[in-house]
């Protein structure tokens, strides 16, 4: 296995996806700016996306397709194994399709409450039914994409991989077209704001359906033909059931993390919830290309090493995928914590997204990006549990960090606002990393080398320097920030190529990369 190729072919995918859900943002900054029905837009968006990540594509992915897996190549004859597969699909849908259903039903008739709980009090008389419509008109996406990810898991069974990878692109695409829509009928019809943003509401539905109806005519050419029976709970699906539960339970912790968050924010003035999204889009984008596709490359790797009872080697992928994700993650961390303003400004400013929103999302992309190196740390730390079938300690570790979180919150919203909200989010990462390591290090499964605490002090040093040069030459292009798109273009270019040239310059200057270690795991294991 080469690590990096494969955390580069993963991160080269999800780059793709981050890429274009930043477009996404940019043209939403500059439509619609930040405001009261950007708040209540972003509000609305985060529920259902909380279930799609909790029980879709987190509890019920995690229990699907390894059963369904096994029935598909459990079989001598290909032929009884894809038959036995399908009845298997065909019962899961048939009682999965009406839970969700109901579960949309409740959701729908009781959203009035559930934006009341998550809103200020008294509510906002403005963006409170605002949000309210605009949830409803969202939420049924929750069944649309959960049935995607069910015909993802088949497809990917038969390693057919791109269809369930390119549907993300058609929700972004979707709104892409609505939004530029929006803008013109702003235009050349005076539509309001407000009128625009229930538009996009109905978009995220409707890229729903096209991103399903891409899923179905997929699985159909794979050979698979889902259709609804009665429901009934078979053995299978009811086993199913008993596996999802847990999971779901596990992922708890962070989706409710979202939602306090969403609470916390919306005790602030108005524009805080869409000043974090935006501030979060650029956060979450090395976290997704560095942390993501090292957590997805290293599991199978450790679970071979300790499955072998091979420590040495369990030990060893873990401190590469360490060493690395601090290698690319520090400088990143410090670039977007140095530039913060300047990057707000060149890719949101505009339209409706004034200079003063770019300062006040800048500010809370400074604080979050404090955090950046846990999050990751996170993300490669606990596949280490998962390699040994523990999932309880990473549950009670995001647990611990989320009572940490709200208690941060409480302390900090009154006097920082909402890049109080951003501090908060970071001291309980690094408190979860802290956690993980512990634990690892009394149950004997990992300790941290001394070798790489010294390449990461080296990695550190060399970020530093490269601060100090993006300090200077941030100041020297300060009037092309915000002027057109080619000036922010080239500004954009010069700030990372410059990062790029000094941080890897003296990184290697000073033994902060090992290029010996470099060169092994672009190598194939034998």
């Amino acid at each position: 296995m080469s690590l990096l190729k494969n955390v580069g072919t993963i991160g080269g995918l999800t780059m793709l996806s981050r890429i274009a859900g930043m477009a996404r943002e940019m043209i939403f900054s500059r439509v619609l700016g930040a405001n009261a029905i950007t708040d209540a837009w972003f509000q609305a968006f985060i529920i259902p996306n909380v279930f799609r990540r909790l029980f879709a594509e987190g509890a019920f992915s995690a229990a699907f397709v390894p059963m369904f897996s096994k029935r598909l190549h459990g079989r001598d004859d290909p032929k009884e194994g894809l038959e036995e597969a399908r009845r298997f699909s065909d019962d899961v849908l048939s009682v999965f399709l009406p839970v969700l259903i109901a579960l949309v039903a409740v959701f729908e008739l009781a959203m009035p409450g559930v934006i009341w709980l998550l809103s200020e009090k008294p509510v906002d008389p403005q963006s409170y039914p605002l949000a309210v419509d605009f949830a409803r008109i969202m939420f049924p996406y929750i069944i649309l994409v959960s049935l995607v990810t069910l015909l993802t898991g088949m497809l990917n069974s038969v390693s057919r991989f791109a269809p369930g990878a390119s549907f993300p692109i058609i929700l972004n695409l979707v709104l892409i077209v609505a939004l530029l829509a929006g803008e013109w009928f702003i235009e050349t019809t005076g539509a309001s704001i407000q009128k625009v943003a229930y538009g996009i509401a109905w978009a995220v539905t409707g890229a729903g359906v096209m991103q399903l109806a891409w899923l179905y005519y997929w699985s159909r050419v794979e050979g698979f033909r889902p259709k609804l029976l009665w429901p009934r709970i078979t053995p299978e699906v009811k086993r199913l059931s008993i596996i999802a539960l847990p999971a779901a339970i596990g992922g708890g912790a962070y989706q409710i993390n979202t939602l306090v968050q969403l609470y916390f924010l919306n005790q602030l003035e108005d524009g805080s919830v869409s000043y974090m999204n935006y501030a979060d889009r650029l956060n979450q984008l090395p976290l997704g290309i560095i942390g993501i596709a090292l957590s997805t490359a290293i599991l199978p790797a450790l679970s071979k090493f300790v499955g072998g009872d091979d420590k040495d080697g369990a030990d060893r992928i873990q401190t590469d995928a360490i060493e690395l994700a601090m290698l690319l993650t520090i400088p990143a961390a410090v670039a977007l914590a140095i530039c913060a303003t300047p990057f707000v400004t060149m890719i949101f400013q505009g339209g409706r997204f004034a200079l003063d929103d770019a300062e006040v999302t800048g500010n809370v992309l400074a604080a979050l990006v404090m955090g950046l190196p846990a999050y990751v740390l996170v993300k490669v730390l606990v596949p280490n549990f998962y390699a040994r079938a523990d999932t309880k300690t990473p549950v009670v570790a995001a647990f611990i960090s989320l009572g940490v979180f709200i208690a941060f919150n409480i302390a900090l919203l009154d006097r920082y606002g909402v890049i109080g909200v951003a501090y908060a989010s970071v001291i309980g990462a690094w408190i979860n990393v802290a956690f993980l390591l512990v634990v690892l290090a009394q149950r004997g499964f990992y300790r941290v080398p001394g070798v790489l605490v010294l390449r990461i002090a080296r990695q550190a040093l060399a970020a530093a320097a490269m601060g100090a040069a993006l300090f200077y030459a941030r100041d020297l292009l300060t009037d092309w920030f915000a002027a057109g798109l080619f000036a922010r273009l080239g500004a954009l270019l010069v700030l990372v190529g410059a990062a790029a040239i000094v941080y890897f310059g003296i990184a290697f200057a000073i033994g902060a990369i090992d290029r010996q270690r470099i060169a092994a795991l672009t190598k194939k294991a034998s």
